[in-house]
This record gives C-alpha cells, structure tokens and sequence, in this order.
C-alpha cells in the first residue's frame, strides 16, 4: 500500500503541505472549493451536483473531464483499461456494459474489439456522452453500433436482466458518496449473466472515509467487499491490478448466486 493511498487528503494537515510542494495547484483548488460551494446550494443530489461538475469539466476539455490532462495520458488509460481486461480473458463474444463510459477514453477500444452491438455504455452527463459520440465518428466505429444511454441514476432499471458478461465502471466509485456505490451494488447482479463478472475502481484510503469537495471520495477496501456481500455478492481486491501503474485500486465482483 503507498503512502498516497493510505493519506486522508481532507485533513488541514495534508492540504498544508500539498499546496506548499504544489503553489501551482492552489488557485485551481480555490475554484473547485468556489463551485463547490454554490452547487451545494443548487443542486438537489449527488448525481445532480456531479451532472453539474461534468458538465462545467466538459465545457473545457473532454479528456481533462474524465481525468486525462492530455490527449497520450487519455489514450494510455484507455490502453491500460483495455489490455487488463484482455488478459482477464476479455472475448469479442461478451456483452460489455460501461458504467460511467464518459468521453470513450476505453470505450473506443472495447467497441473497436467486440461484436457489433455488445457495447453499452451509460453515464449521468449529457455533455459527455456527446463528446463520446464525437470519439466514435473519429475512429469510424458507426457500424459497431454501441449503445450510449443517459441514466440519471445507477438502479440500471431500464438493463435487460441477465444479460451482461463483463461490467466495468473505472473511476465511477470514486467519485460517489457511499448511498450511489450502494445503489449500484444493489442493483448490478439482475444485469449480469451467469458467471459474468462485474470490475470497478476505487480511491483506497487505510483510514477513515473521506472525500474532498464532493467529488474525489475515498474508502476502505473491506467496506466495498463487506457492502457487496451484503447484497449477496463476492468480491475481491486484484491485487494485480495493485501493481498497474495507476492510483486507484480495482475490486472485482460475482454474484454467488449464478
């Protein structure tokens, strides 16, 4: 476990010394600490609040919305993503569904290696769900007809049940309060098809929970896999994945029922 996943960065403490290595990155906090506030005050939930986050993010870069500050960094995360799954036994044969698809950093990638028509991808944004639909003009994968949907929220309720073999949601948990992580997880097993497994990411904290500015949320791996077995689920850290070159953890879910 690195030290940057074990820091509680809500602490005075932590920023203090963040913003000291870092004078650079002060201003840009100062804004998002401004928007904050006022989304607070103007939007009614968490999905509205970060709707309205991706939004504003979007406005300005696509790629910088998702997390990507530049267009190598965009298409190395994608890459990252992509070949993971790969080597987990990922076939053009499954029927994927995103969580969270956003601008298709993976996305393109997956739709590109699948059969036309396994691809689902869901997101709250509208903003980045058309910046999706740009990233599959680019790449010319109009005949691999994916399926974009618009959700407002994650009770998947308009999914057909059974039906999906891979689920993949990549920094989605990490920017949700624990009631959406827990709706999720309440929710995925009616959409997965026997044996399918369902992968998502996680900023991993050893400490208490937390989160800065409501948007960057941070748990304890044993709470996910004890929130996912409460809703009849197995679940694990991969713990190669803990040796990928990226922040976050990834833990995977089945159902114990298939």
């Amino acid at each position: 476990m690195t030290t940057t996943r074990a820091a509680d960065r809500a602490r005075l403490g932590h920023r203090i010394r963040h913003a000291s290595r870092h004078p650079d990155r002060v201003v840009p906090y100062l804004r998002r600490l401004g928007r904050d506030w006022r989304l607070r005050l103007t939007t009614r939930d968490h999905v509205a609040y970060y709707r309205a986050v991706m939004k504003a993010d979007t406005a300005r870069s696509p790629s910088a919305a998702v997390g990507s500050a530049t267009e190598e960094r965009w298409l190395a995360l994608g890459e990252l993503q992509f070949d993971y799954l790969l080597r987990h036994g990922l076939s053009p044969k499954d029927r994927m569904l995103e969580i969270g698809c956003g601008n298709l950093r993976a996305g393109w990638r997956f739709i590109d290696y699948l059969r036309p028509g396994h691809y689902h991808g869901i997101d709250i944004s509208p903003e980045i769900l058309f910046a999706a639909a740009d990233t599959l003009a680019e790449r010319g994968l109009q005949s691999k007809v994916p399926h974009l949907t618009l959700v407002r929220d994650l009770r998947l309720s308009a999914l057909p049940a059974g039906y999906f073999t891979v689920v993949h949601a990549h920094s989605v948990f990490s920017h949700s309060p624990i009631e959406v992580v827990d709706e999720c997880l309440r929710n995925i097993a009616r959409v997965m098809a026997p044996r399918a497994f369902f992968d998502f990411t996680f900023n991993r904290t050893e400490g208490e929970h937390h989160h800065v500015l409501r948007e960057d949320f941070y748990y304890r791996a044993d709470t996910l896999t004890e929130l996912a077995a409460s809703h009849g689920l197995w679940a694990r850290v991969m713990e190669d994945w803990e040796r990928m070159p990226h922040k976050q953890s990834k833990i995977r879910v089945r159902s114990v029922r298939r």
